[in-house]
Order: structure tokens, then C-alpha cells, then sequence
């Protein structure tokens, strides 16, 4: 354990950074409450899932920072929670619109624009795809392969390294950590784009259902607990970010990545808790929308 090492300026900073953990579990608990209370239960459990993210990274971060021993683990395991969140909040979505009969009627005469980022965000040229039963299943598929093989490979990752065959910061053609990074970033860009597909075709309609906000902090989370650690480890990589004894250039990184999590997914859960605690009421149904518009015409 590296708390043994400390003075006192650094276990004040463990100390206020696992407090921030515990609220930020609290908070989760408490709005997981009120989610299981207030919401319908077709909904329950997705919500939940996605509320969870901030608070399950924070607390992996906190073991990770307290038993450096375990970055591995505590990694793997935001990673893998994370991978069946995006696949959750595409869910959601389709589920604020009514379920998939009711957004495939209302899009019946839709198309989905597929020129969108991160895939296909250049390529403007791209025919848009009508909205159809097929490839609702393809958009699932989509995120639900990433869902199912993020596990799969960080299990694999974790057996390699066991065996002494998997080094995270050996990057070498010969090495394992190479491949398997590669593969895990394609997998990650073909399971956001299905995300992205489906928020600009429902974003307008879901505006009332705080959508953009919701879609923001997903990004947040996305960005900070991939982009930014990928960042930093290949600053440590680079000697960048120096060593200081008894920490190599690697396990401060992972040090700072983890500090610096922790504080961010405290906020986000706070912020996540305004977003979703709004109470809201649900959608008309399509014919309903219809016939009023229909009355409304009548009237004058």
C-alpha cells in the first residue's frame, strides 16, 4: 500500500479524495431510491445502469490510488462497466421514445443519417438509411458486440498477463498489449457510433426529456475515463511525466489518472443527479399527436 509513504500534505489529499468517493456512492444510493420509486419500471434498470457509471469509476479509481497493485483490475473493471453503459444508453433512448414500436411509428417515413461522428463524420456523401425493424436490430448489435466483447478480452488480457505475456505499457509488434489494444479501439469506435446515429434522429424529439444534457454527460464520462487516461499513459510512456521515488513514470500516470477521476466522476454524479431527478411526462402517442393536429386544423 503506497498510504504507508505519505506525508501528511498527501494523506490529507487521500483522505478528502475517498470522502469525495463515498458522497459521490451516497448520492448514487440515494437517487437510485428515488429512480426505483418514481420511475416505471420498463425504464428502471436502464436508468440506473447509466446513473452508475460516475460513482463505479470513482470507487475503482479510490482502490486503484489506495493499492496501486490493483490499477490492472480496478481499470478492467470501469472499462468492462462502462462498455454496458453505452450499450444502456442507446437503449434508453429508444425507450424514451415509447419502446421500438412506437419510434418506428414515428419515424415510419424517417431516415437515419449514418454521417456522423466518430466513424463516418467526413463523409457527408453517405446515403441516409431508412429507420426500419432491421436496422434498429444492426444499431443494437452494434453496441451490444462491444458490451460482450470488452469482457471477453479483458479477461484474455488479464489470463496474458498472469502468464507473464502482457505488459500494458510493452507496445511492441511482438507483444500482446498491442493487438488487443487495437482491437478493443475499434470495437469502442464501432459501438459509439450506433449512439451517435440514433441521438440525432431522436435529440429534437426528446428535448423535453432533458436528452442533450444526458447525451453530454455520457460524452463527459466517455472522454475523461479513455481519452484523458490514454493521455497521460502515453506521457508517462514518453518520460514526460517524471518519476518519483518510490513511483515510476507508469504508476504516476496511473496515479494522476486516478486522482483526477475521482474528482470528475464526483461532479458528474452530482450533476447527473439534477439532470435525471426532473420529473417529466411521457411522450403522446404518435396517433394522438395526429388527430389533435388534425382537430386543431378544423377548428378555425
Amino acid at each position: 500500500s503506497l498510504s504507508a509513504g505519505l506525508d501528511l500534505p498527501g494523506r490529507f489529499l487521500f483522505a478528502i479524495l475517498t470522502l469525495m468517493t463515498l458522497i459521490a456512492n451516497l448520492v448514487f444510493a440515494e437517487e437510485a431510491v428515488y429512480i426505483y420509486r418514481k420511475i416505471p419500471s420498463s425504464k428502471r434498470s436502464i436508468i440506473i445502469w447509466i446513473n452508475a457509471a460516475a460513482p463505479v469509476i470513482a470507487t475503482t479509481s479510490c482502490i486503484g490510488m489506495w493499492i496501486p497493485r490493483s490499477t490492472m483490475f480496478t481499470d478492467f473493471t470501469a472499462a468492462v462497466f462502462f462498455a454496458i453503459v453505452i450499450h444502456k444508453f442507446l437503449l434508453m433512448m429508444i425507450k424514451e421514445c415509447g419502446g421500438q414500436k412506437l419510434l418506428l411509428r414515428r419515424f415510419e417515413n424517417g431516415r437515419f443519417k449514418i454521417s456522423t461522428g466518430p466513424c463516418c463524420c467526413c463523409c457527408l456523401c453517405l446515403p441516409r438509411v431508412r429507420i426500419t425493424r432491421r436496422t434498429l436490430f444492426w444499431l443494437k448489435l452494434g453496441t451490444f458486440q462491444f458490451a460482450f466483447l470488452r469482457p471477453v478480452l479483458m479477461f484474455l488480457s488479464i489470463v496474458l498477463w498472469t502468464n507473464g505475456n502482457y505488459t500494458f505499457y510493452n507496445l511492441s509488434p511482438k507483444g500482446a498489449a498491442i493487438w488487443i489494444s487495437c482491437f478493443v479501439g475499434v470495437l469502442t469506435i464501432i459501438a459509439l457510433w450506433p449512439v451517435a446515429i440514433m441521438f440525432q434522429q431522436v435529440r429534437t424529439l426528446l428535448i423535453c426529456k432533458k436528452i442533450i444534457p444526458k447525451f453530454a454527460l455520457y460524452q463527459f464520462i466517455l472522454i475523461l475515463n479513455h481519452l484523458q487516461a490514454a493521455i497521460i499513459n502515453i506521457l508517462a510512456m514518453q518520460r514526460i511525466i517524471r518519476c518519483a521515488p518510490p513511483l515510476s513514470s507508469s504508476a504516476r500516470g496511473a496515479y494522476m489518472t486516478q486522482q483526477l477521476l475521482i474528482m470528475e466522476m464526483f461532479l458528474v454524479t452530482l450533476i447527473s443527479r439534477v439532470v435525471y431527478r426532473r420529473r417529466y411526462n411521457d411522450l403522446e402517442p404518435p396517433e394522438r399527436t395526429a388527430e389533435e393536429a388534425g382537430d386543431n386544423k378544423e377548428a378555425p
